[in-house]
């Protein structure tokens, strides 16, 4: 049979070099059916037939097949196939490359009902390369694209898929839906000849025009967005239509929408169950800096609605607002596998007492926030990679709140999570690290739950805590920071618990300027400096910490500082175990203080701490060494002391 098509593929349109292998013919060596060859029959004696009923016969697309070049004659003896009937013929006698052939030209329905003949048709109209044509034909995809449910779209490689044919399931799964193709809407309906059983087709050319006639076709409001470039189209949801790119390879770097005046996306009141994926979404304003493009967003959504945004591109070059916007109550969107980078503005912004799930997004590279989280807004924030910002990564502030878990938080020009003005977040199982400046920052009366993160390797302190904030911070490993590993200062509070804080260039723990945290269950070790430095009127409450192998002090107290340190373990330091200077105060009791390279307690410089009931011993250069020029006493009163027993005595500063 003469290979051209009933009907041309559409113009300019690129056919992939596999579909080109695919078509062969009855010769191709990987063909997945063998030409049935029959044996020679005794020559017959009567004439040719006349035409049968095969000759003629309609098919789903009505243009002529073109002429057919006649079949080859045996060689050597003249012998021709016996009369038989047509169908007879077709079903068990025509090779199968030949009813591929022809199967290749129908249309989905009529490729069905030839399933329903015969057992061989039924194999052969579900060839799965006959479906990949028509699959590809008709929505692009070089990958099935499944569709189970609804508000799920997930794309396959065939070869791992469970089933046969997963080309023709997706087909159906896709079939009812309206399309927006460029050009295409004017051929479709001026060949209805052609496209005879596709009345679950419709074809527009603009996305405006998609939206209102799935309306009143009252279809499901599955729309299919080609390639191309789609530009200041009004694109206001309010039901709960799916609206999906449909084009070849990576399909979101082909389908774009873009606007230059208003936010390419709204999403209101009445479109809680709509789904928008696979596709590009721009805001490229010819001002990018002008006030009224505040409101002005890639995605806005605003109150009363939770739609569902995947696999989306979002850029905005637009240098206020921000790219995505979630604002007011009953907002609610889940935002999963999209990339919201490169933007002037802030990445994602929710605020306003919105909600929503955030899962699997990489956000990167925004000129300010990654992630705003402001007045009472209180997302779900999963597994989002946020990263190379050009300000802080997350920035919570003006009482914001949410819930943030195992996400790679990193390489950001200011703090990887800042939270401010009473903000609230919660932080689980997160990595923080490679901060330009510091991991977290908590300030101006911020509070904050930050449990089992990984916090590492930042330019500065791990953690910062100042100004009345209050934050917990508990069960965290908190490492390798290029300077110190929890930094407290500036009327900080804060429970500092069970944390391991290792490896950090400076103090694993810093309190300082009428600080006040809780400092407990912690293991400190293992630092370039002192394990728990507190100076310049530091306070807290430190106890049951185990603070060891460091390179100075394992915990120092000075000018003016008056902490308590209780049942805590300190040992195999590599200077002092605690060491007061400069007018340190406290109270030092119920410790084990041990195998210190120097004293296990050192005192000087006007020092006048309380020292009771303690086990010091092992020291190299004593159990305590006092160097006191102050004119108050050093008040002591020790349980043990391994070098020396002193029971109840005051000893005078020298």
């Amino acid at each position: 049979a003469n290979s051209t098509r009933p009907y041309p593929m559409w113009e300019n349109e690129d056919v992939p070099a596999d579909m080109v292998a695919e078509e062969s013919g009855p010769g191709a060596q990987n063909s997945p059916y063998q030409l049935r060859r029959k044996s020679l029959l005794p020559k017959r004696t009567a004439a040719c037939p006349a035409k049968t009923n095969m000759e003629g016969a309609s098919t789903s697309a009505t243009e002529d097949f073109g002429h057919r070049a006649k079949r080859a004659r045996v060689s050597g003896k003249s012998q021709d196939l016996p009369a038989a009937p047509a169908e007879h013929y077709l079903e068990e006698k025509l090779p199968d490359e030949v009813v591929l052939k022809i199967f290749s030209y129908l249309l989905e329905q009529d490729l069905c009902r030839a399933a329903c003949v015969c057992k061989r048709f039924s194999e052969l109209a579900n060839d799965p390369i006959l479906w990949k044509r028509l699959y590809m034909d008709v929505f692009e995809y070089t990958r099935p694209m499944m569709h189970p449910e609804a508000g799920k779209f997930f794309q396959i490689n065939p070869e791992e898929y469970e089933q046969p044919n997963p080309w023709k399931e997706s087909f159906q799964q896709l079939y009812k839906g309206a399309h927006v193709k460029t050009g295409f809407a004017e051929h479709f309906y001026s060949n209805p000849a052609r496209y005879k059983g596709r009345e679950n087709m419709l074809y527009y050319d603009t996305i405006e025009d998609a939206l209102g006639g799935v309306q009143e076709a009252h279809f499901d409001g599955l729309i299919f967005v080609h390639s191309g470039v789609y530009t200041d189209e009004w694109i206001y949801i309010e039901s709960p239509i799916t609206m999906i790119g449909a084009a070849p390879g990576k399909v979101a770097d082909k389908v774009i929408i873009e606007n230059t005046r208003d936010s390419t996306f709204v999403f209101m009141e009445g479109s809680e169950d709509a789904y928008v994926g696979y596709m590009t979404i721009k805001f490229n304003p010819d001002d990018k800096s002008a006030q009224h493009h505040n409101a002005h967003h890639c995605l806005e959504i605003t109150v009363n609605c939770s739609p569902s945004i995947d696999h989306c591109i979002i850029r905005s070059t637009c240098t206020v607002g921000s790219a995505v916007c979630v604002s007011g109550q009953g907002a609610c969107p889940t935002i999963k596998h999209c990339n919201i980078s490169d933007c002037e503005n802030v990445g994602l912004y929710i605020t306003d007492h919105a909600q929503g799930i955030y899962e699997d997004n990489e956000i990167s590279n925004n000129a300010l926030a990654g992630i705003w989280v402001k007045n009472h807004g209180n997302p779900i924030i999963r597994r989002n990679h946020i990263h190379h910002g050009r300000d802080v990564g997350v920035f919570t502030f003006d009482h914001g709140m949410g819930y943030f878990e195992s996400c790679n938080i990193h390489r950001n020009r200011i703090a990887g999570f800042e939270v401010k003005a009473y903000a609230n977040p919660t932080v689980v199982r997160c990595e923080i690290h490679h901060g330009q400046t510091g991991g977290i920052y908590v300030h101006e009366k911020g509070r904050g739950q930050f449990i089992e993160n990984k916090i590492y390797a930042n330019n500065f302190a791990g953690v910062w805590i100042t100004s009345n904030s209050d934050p917990t911070i508990r069960g965290n490993a908190i490492f390798n920071g290029n300077q110190g590993g929890v930094y407290i200062f500036g009327d900080g509070r804060g429970l500092i618990e069970g944390n391991d804080i290792y490896g950090n260039a400076l103090a694993g723990i810093q309190i300082r300027t009428n600080s006040c945290p809780i400092v407990r269950h912690n293991k400190i070790h293992d630092g370039q400096h002192g394990g728990i430095y507190v100076h310049e009127k530091g306070q807290g409450v430190i106890e049951e910490n185990e603070v060891y192998s460091n390179t100075l002090a394992g915990v120092w107290v000075t000018t003016g500082s008056t902490p308590v340190l209780r049942r805590n373990r300190i040992h195999s330091g590599k200077q002092v175990g605690v060491y007061f200077y400069d007018n340190g105060h406290g109270v030092l009791e119920d410790n084990d203080i041990y195998n210190h390279m120097y004293s296990g307690v050192q005192i000087r410089t006007g020092s006048n701490p309380k020292i009771r009931r303690n086990k010091i011993w092992g020291g190299q250069n004593g159990g305590i060494l006092v160097y006191n020029s102050g004119e108050k006493p050093v008040s002591i009163i020790l349980t043990m002391c391994h070098h020396d027993v002193i029971c109840t005595c005051f000893i005078p500063g020298i």
